[in-house]
């Protein structure tokens, strides 16, 4: 092999090694920036395709398209109304100047940090001006579903169950964090997409008081029920009372009634009965004498009778006719 062919061969071998490591390729989800000695050269690359770069002094730095996501960790911190509260927050943005991100920021890492300081900070700041109910409540114009049953003994505890008007709610204070946080963010070519506050917690010894009150609210729910049920079995049982006391007067009455009747009835019949001759009337009188007898004598009793009694004189006349009989 000749030397000539042998350069040509080198050459061709050393052209391919430079345009091998001059090109590089940018697909769809990302941009880049050529940088030599750590300085931009160009203009940031967005468009997808085959891109070249003077080899071995220059550089390519790549950052995404996409969406991103910032997750920021459960931070404690008070309301306006000195109520401690834990708020979980996230957020979405993506790179849409990659040469100020670069500059700034120069990765990744960077800007998740910038991101948790700026909207820490702003949701610190929200969150601080607000009452708590501002920041659970989202919707101001939400009424609570209540059991028509127990409606008006919730209204009658303090208002319970009827949910406190608010001025913003959660959503607007969510604006809110994102209005004061997107400008700043413009500034390391960041554009914020969206902020959420994810969860809210309270603090334990919140959460332990909220407890006491819901327990305390409740029994005076139940407190009422029950002073509401012994008043109506009161008024139930007092009825019973009434009801009772008038079936029994108007029995008593009834029966006093009949048996005045019945006695009348029976005295007519005995007048009929024993008027009718001389004889049945000294019957009928003999015939209560000895009732009565019956009735006030017996084995243990000591009577004194006057003489002019008509139960002596019933005893006189039994005496006289055993003596004529004798």
């Amino acid at each position: 092999m000749s030397l000539a062919k042998t350069l040509a061969i080198l050459l061709a071998l050393l052209a391919a090694a430079l345009v091998l490591l001059s090109a590089f390729t940018v697909n769809e989800t990302e941009q880049a920036i050529v940088t030599q000695f750590g300085r931009p050269v160009r203009d940031p690359i967005t468009d997808p395709g085959l891109h070249f770069k003077l080899p071995l002094i220059q550089q390519v730095t790549r950052f995404d398209k996409r969406y991103l996501a910032w997750d920021g960790p459960m931070v404690e911190m008070s309301t306006k109304d000195k109520t401690y509260i834990q708020v979980d927050t996230f957020a979405r943005w993506r790179i849409t100047d990659p040469m100020q991100y670069y500059l700034r920021l120069r990765d990744e890492r960077s800007a998740q940090s910038r991101l948790e300081d700026i909207l820490g900070s702003e949701t610190r700041t929200a969150i601080a001006r607000h009452e708590l109910i501002e920041v659970v409540r989202t919707d101001k114009t939400r009424r609570p579903l209540q059991d028509e049953s127990v409606a008006g003994a919730l209204s009658a505890v303090g208002g319970l169950g009827v949910l406190r008007p608010i001025q913003y709610g959660r959503l607007e204070i969510e604006k809110g964090i994102f209005n004061a946080a997107a400008p700043k963010l413009a500034e390391f070519g960041i554009e914020l997409l969206d902020i959420r506050l994810k969860r809210i917690n309270y603090n334990p010894g919140v959460l332990e008081r909220i407890h006491q009150r819901m327990i305390s609210e409740r029994l005076q729910i139940a407190q009422r029920f029950r002073s509401e049920g012994e008043g109506e079995a009161a008024r139930i049982s007092g009825n019973k009372d009434r009801d009772i006391n008038e079936i029994e007067s108007a029995a008593y009455k009834r029966v006093q009634e009949i048996r005045g009747e019945a006695d009348a009835k029976a005295t007519e019949i005995y007048a009929k009965a024993y008027t009718q001759r001389p004889e049945a009337a000294d019957f009928y009188r003999f015939l209560k004498s000895l009732e009565t007898y019956r009735k006030v004598i017996n084995g243990e009793s000591t009577v004194v009778l006057s003489t002019n009694s008509d139960l002596f004189a019933l005893l006189k006349r039994i005496e006289q006719k055993r003596h004529r009989d004798q």
